[in-house]
């Protein structure tokens, strides 16, 4: 079985669940679900890279990872604006301008692959694992951050789905931080691998296997909310 396939096909349906997700609820939502969906093309691009002409330079991969780092941000974002919501009742701004917001940071991101030498190896190297640290650390904060939200709101119909959000996040750990390892150990090197096998293998298994549950829980918390809060 090809497990990017799986994983990308998983991701795919999380994606447009939770893009549809923001178009039809509240703002307090709009950068929880962008973020979310934008995990997406993070993933899309570099599988589709081989398939699509012109697709292979350094600059559009580079530009997958920067996009996997921006969806990080803003979905922290958007839980950080949940538990003021959660505690004050409050909204400030509007959906629009989490959309222009986000685009921003995208075309500015873009802007500056343009101008700067084209990525080596080593460049894409350092960006994928700035991409992964973000990963691994901000999930151990929205945990944290949804744990509390949960509190906050355990007595409405919706608590549960901030259950859900907190496994997500726990696979999430699971994914990218044995990517992290195995970047950081240079574990996908033929040479280092073969010195420490169970290590890769057990490092591999356990980022498929949370990448798969990430998608899954992903799409099935969005689809768990949208039925309650339409």
């Amino acid at each position: 079985m090809d497990w990017n396939i799986v994983q990308l096909v998983l991701w795919l349906i999380a994606g447009i669940v939770s893009f549809y997700f923001s178009i039809g609820n509240a703002r307090v939502w709009t950068s929880i679900a962008v973020g979310f969906g934008l995990i997406l093309l993070g993933e899309l691009l570099p599988q589709a890279m081989p398939f699509l002409p012109g697709a292979s330079s350094p600059q559009i991969e580079a530009m997958s990872y920067i996009l996997g780092t921006i969806s990080i941000l803003v979905m922290s974002h958007g839980f950080q604006e949940y538990y003021v919501f959660s505690r004050t009742l409050e909204l400030e701004g509007n959906k629009l301008l989490v959309y222009v917001a986000t685009l921003g940071v995208i075309f500015a991101s873009m802007i500056f692959i343009l101008i700067n030498p084209d990525p080596t190896p080593s460049t894409l190297k350092v960006i994928r694992v700035v991409e992964d640290t973000n990963w691994v650390f901000l999930s151990l904060i929205n945990i944290d951050l949804i744990r509390k939200i949960y509190i906050n709101v355990k007595d409405s119909p919706i608590s549960k789905g901030f259950i859900a959000f907190m496994l997500v996040f726990i696979f999430i750990f699971l994914w990218r931080g044995s990517e992290l390892y195995i970047q950081v150990y240079d574990l996908a090197n033929p040479d280092v691998s073969r010195l420490f096998p169970f290590r890769y293998e057990l490092s591999q298994i356990c980022s498929n296997v949370g990448n798969l549950l990430a998608g899954l829980s992903v799409a099935g918390t969005f689809i768990y909310l949208a039925r309650l809060l339409r």
